[in-house]
C-alpha cells in the first residue's frame, strides 16, 4: 500500500526555515511526480509545489523564491525547505502523489510561525 511520512515541522519565528522530509513507500517513487499542500485553520488545500520525475518545479505565487522542493530517488524521499517563512505560512503541510498533489496524501505534519 502507498504509505507517505512527513516530519520535520514546528513552530519557528517569522523569517525563520524549516525543512520538510517524506519519506514514501508501496510505490515506484522515481517514475512519480510528487507535490507539497498545505492546509490552514478554517481554509481549503492549496497546492504549494510540485516536482515531476525529471526534477522540473513549480511553485504556488505565494512561496515563490522562499521555498524549494527538491527529491532523492535514492532514499525515495522528497523534501521542502522552507525559507523567509511568514505567519500565513502556518498550516498542516502534506506531501501527495502527483504533480497536483491529488492524488495519495500523507498524515501532514505542522508548521506554526508565530512570535
Amino acid at each position: 500500500a502507498v504509505q507517505l511520512v512527513e516530519s520535520g515541522g514546528g513552530l519557528v519565528q517569522p523569517g525563520g526555515s524549516l525543512r520538510l522530509s517524506c519519506k514514501a513507500s508501496g510505490f515506484t517513487f522515481s517514475t512519480n511526480a510528487m507535490a507539497w499542500v498545505r492546509q490552514a485553520p478554517g481554509k481549503g488545500r492549496e497546492w504549494v509545489s510540485g516536482i515531476d520525475r525529471d526534477g522540473n518545479t513549480a511553485y504556488t505565487a505565494s512561496v515563490k523564491g522562499r521555498f524549494a522542493i527538491s527529491r532523492d530517488n535514492a532514499k525515495n524521499t522528497v523534501y521542502l525547505q522552507l525559507n523567509s517563512l511568514k505567519t500565513e505560512d502556518t498550516a498542516k503541510y502534506y506531501c501527495a502523489r502527483g504533480f497536483s498533489g491529488s492524488l495519495n496524501a500523507g498524515q501532514g505534519t505542522q508548521v506554526t510561525v508565530s512570535t
